[in-house]
Protein backbone atom coordinates (compact mmCIF):
# COMPACT_ATOMS: atom_id res chain seq x y z
CA UNK A 1 0.00 0.00 0.00
CA UNK A 2 2.86 2.65 0.88
CA UNK A 3 4.50 1.59 -2.34
CA UNK A 4 1.37 2.42 -4.65
CA UNK A 5 1.15 5.87 -2.40
CA UNK A 6 5.10 6.55 -3.51
CA UNK A 7 3.98 5.76 -6.85
CA UNK A 8 0.83 7.80 -7.21
CA UNK A 9 2.83 10.42 -5.41
CA UNK A 10 5.26 10.09 -8.54
CA UNK A 11 2.67 10.14 -10.91
CA UNK A 12 1.81 13.42 -9.84
CA UNK A 13 4.90 15.28 -9.70
CA UNK A 14 5.69 13.87 -13.05
CA UNK A 15 2.71 15.16 -14.72
CA UNK A 16 2.65 18.39 -12.72
CA UNK A 17 6.19 18.79 -14.15
CA UNK A 18 5.68 17.75 -17.76
CA UNK A 19 2.55 21.12 -17.27
CA UNK A 20 5.14 23.26 -15.70
CA UNK A 21 7.52 22.55 -18.24
CA UNK A 22 4.84 22.88 -21.38
CA UNK A 23 3.89 26.03 -19.70
CA UNK A 24 7.60 27.70 -19.35
CA UNK A 25 8.25 26.35 -23.08
CA UNK A 26 5.40 28.19 -24.18
CA UNK A 27 5.65 31.19 -22.48
CA UNK A 28 3.71 30.99 -19.65
CA UNK A 29 0.47 30.99 -21.52
CA UNK A 30 -1.19 28.03 -20.12
CA UNK A 31 -3.50 28.96 -16.66
CA UNK A 32 -1.46 28.81 -13.58
CA UNK A 33 -3.84 26.18 -12.15
CA UNK A 34 -2.66 23.53 -14.80
CA UNK A 35 0.06 22.19 -13.10
CA UNK A 36 -1.62 21.21 -9.93
CA UNK A 37 -4.99 20.15 -11.70
CA UNK A 38 -2.42 17.64 -14.01
CA UNK A 39 -0.62 16.32 -11.18
CA UNK A 40 -4.33 15.70 -9.54
CA UNK A 41 -5.31 14.13 -12.65
CA UNK A 42 -2.29 11.91 -12.89
CA UNK A 43 -2.87 10.72 -9.45
CA UNK A 44 -6.30 9.60 -9.59
CA UNK A 45 -5.49 8.00 -13.38
CA UNK A 46 -2.70 5.99 -11.15
CA UNK A 47 -5.04 5.41 -8.49
CA UNK A 48 -8.48 3.86 -11.17
CA UNK A 49 -5.61 1.75 -12.86
CA UNK A 50 -4.04 0.28 -9.91
CA UNK A 51 -7.74 -0.72 -8.21
CA UNK A 52 -8.81 -1.88 -11.53
CA UNK A 53 -5.82 -3.82 -12.64
CA UNK A 54 -5.09 -5.47 -9.69
CA UNK A 55 -6.68 -8.67 -10.41
CA UNK A 56 -4.62 -9.02 -13.35
CA UNK A 57 -1.51 -8.41 -12.05
CA UNK A 58 -1.89 -10.64 -8.98
CA UNK A 59 -2.95 -13.56 -11.53
CA UNK A 60 0.04 -12.97 -13.99
CA UNK A 61 2.35 -12.85 -11.50
CA UNK A 62 1.14 -16.58 -10.45
CA UNK A 63 3.28 -19.43 -11.25
CA UNK A 64 2.26 -21.87 -13.80
CA UNK A 65 -0.19 -24.81 -12.56
CA UNK A 66 -2.17 -21.81 -10.60
CA UNK A 67 -5.58 -21.79 -12.16
CA UNK A 68 -8.65 -19.15 -11.53
CA UNK A 69 -11.09 -20.31 -9.98
CA UNK A 70 -13.08 -17.04 -9.32
CA UNK A 71 -12.93 -13.61 -7.94
CA UNK A 72 -15.37 -11.09 -6.60
CA UNK A 73 -16.21 -8.06 -7.77
CA UNK A 74 -17.68 -4.77 -6.64
CA UNK A 75 -19.20 -1.49 -7.07
CA UNK A 76 -19.72 0.84 -4.27
CA UNK A 77 -21.39 4.64 -4.38
CA UNK A 78 -17.84 6.06 -3.25
CA UNK A 79 -16.18 4.85 -6.31
CA UNK A 80 -19.09 4.97 -8.66
CA UNK A 81 -16.97 4.36 -11.89
CA UNK A 82 -17.37 0.69 -10.23
CA UNK A 83 -20.93 1.02 -11.80
CA UNK A 84 -19.25 0.53 -14.95
CA UNK A 85 -16.66 -1.30 -14.18
CA UNK A 86 -16.79 -3.23 -11.19
CA UNK A 87 -13.42 -3.60 -9.26
CA UNK A 88 -12.09 -7.04 -8.27
CA UNK A 89 -11.02 -7.38 -4.44
CA UNK A 90 -11.10 -11.14 -3.98
CA UNK A 91 -9.53 -14.11 -6.11
CA UNK A 92 -9.38 -17.65 -5.31
CA UNK A 93 -7.21 -19.70 -7.54
CA UNK A 94 -6.40 -23.27 -7.11
CA UNK A 95 -2.62 -25.09 -7.80
CA UNK A 96 -4.09 -27.87 -10.03
CA UNK A 97 -0.64 -28.06 -11.24
CA UNK A 98 0.47 -30.05 -7.85
CA UNK A 99 -3.04 -31.68 -7.66
CA UNK A 100 -2.32 -34.96 -6.08
CA UNK A 101 -4.30 -38.31 -6.33
CA UNK A 102 -5.14 -41.02 -3.54
CA UNK A 103 -4.27 -44.18 -4.87
CA UNK A 104 -6.96 -45.87 -2.76
CA UNK A 105 -9.45 -43.43 -4.30
CA UNK A 106 -8.40 -42.47 -7.61
CA UNK A 107 -11.32 -39.82 -8.29
CA UNK A 108 -10.27 -37.72 -5.38
CA UNK A 109 -8.05 -35.14 -5.61
CA UNK A 110 -5.61 -33.01 -3.25
CA UNK A 111 -5.55 -29.81 -4.13
CA UNK A 112 -4.04 -26.31 -2.18
CA UNK A 113 -6.49 -23.58 -2.47
CA UNK A 114 -4.73 -19.77 -2.44
CA UNK A 115 -7.02 -16.59 -1.92
CA UNK A 116 -5.87 -13.08 -2.69
CA UNK A 117 -7.86 -10.15 -1.29
CA UNK A 118 -6.81 -6.49 -1.72
CA UNK A 119 -4.41 -5.38 0.32
CA UNK A 120 -4.42 -8.30 2.43
CA UNK A 121 -1.89 -11.32 2.48
CA UNK A 122 -2.11 -14.01 0.75
CA UNK A 123 -3.89 -17.42 2.40
CA UNK A 124 -4.09 -20.63 1.21
CA UNK A 125 -5.92 -24.23 2.06
CA UNK A 126 -6.04 -27.89 1.12
CA UNK A 127 -9.03 -29.35 0.49
CA UNK A 128 -10.07 -32.43 -0.93
CA UNK A 129 -12.11 -32.77 -4.42
CA UNK A 130 -14.50 -35.80 -4.88
CA UNK A 131 -14.45 -35.71 -9.38
CA UNK A 132 -16.83 -38.30 -8.94
CA UNK A 133 -19.47 -37.06 -6.56
CA UNK A 134 -18.63 -32.97 -7.36
CA UNK A 135 -17.83 -32.62 -4.03
CA UNK A 136 -15.25 -30.60 -1.85
CA UNK A 137 -13.84 -30.75 1.55
CA UNK A 138 -11.55 -29.32 3.86
CA UNK A 139 -8.35 -31.82 4.06
CA UNK A 140 -8.00 -32.54 7.92
CA UNK A 141 -6.11 -34.74 9.38
CA UNK A 142 -9.10 -36.86 9.87
CA UNK A 143 -10.83 -36.36 6.53
CA UNK A 144 -7.00 -37.18 4.85
CA UNK A 145 -7.16 -40.24 6.73
CA UNK A 146 -10.22 -41.63 5.78
CA UNK A 147 -11.87 -38.96 3.06
CA UNK A 148 -15.16 -40.81 4.52
CA UNK A 149 -15.53 -38.58 7.64
CA UNK A 150 -14.97 -35.45 5.97
CA UNK A 151 -17.65 -32.75 5.81
CA UNK A 152 -18.40 -33.31 1.77
CA UNK A 153 -19.90 -30.32 0.57
CA UNK A 154 -22.23 -30.49 -2.79
CA UNK A 155 -20.78 -28.62 -6.06
CA UNK A 156 -22.26 -28.63 -8.96
CA UNK A 157 -20.72 -30.42 -12.16
CA UNK A 158 -19.69 -27.48 -14.05
CA UNK A 159 -18.09 -25.47 -10.68
CA UNK A 160 -15.31 -23.75 -11.53
CA UNK A 161 -13.40 -26.21 -9.09
CA UNK A 162 -14.69 -29.14 -10.60
CA UNK A 163 -13.55 -28.47 -13.63
CA UNK A 164 -9.84 -27.08 -13.42
CA UNK A 165 -9.15 -30.53 -11.00
CA UNK A 166 -10.99 -32.88 -12.32
CA UNK A 167 -10.98 -32.03 -15.92
CA UNK A 168 -7.75 -29.97 -16.05
CA UNK A 169 -10.12 -26.66 -17.53
CA UNK A 170 -11.17 -23.52 -15.98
Amino acid sequence: MFLELIASVAAGFGAGGLMFLLNRLSGQRLPRWSVPVAAGLAMLAYALWSEQSWAARTMAGLPEGLVEISRVEQSVPWKPWTYLLPQTTRLMAADVGRAARREDAPEMRLVTLYFFARWQPARSAPVLVDCARAARADATESALTDPRSADWRRLSGDDPLVRAVCNGTS
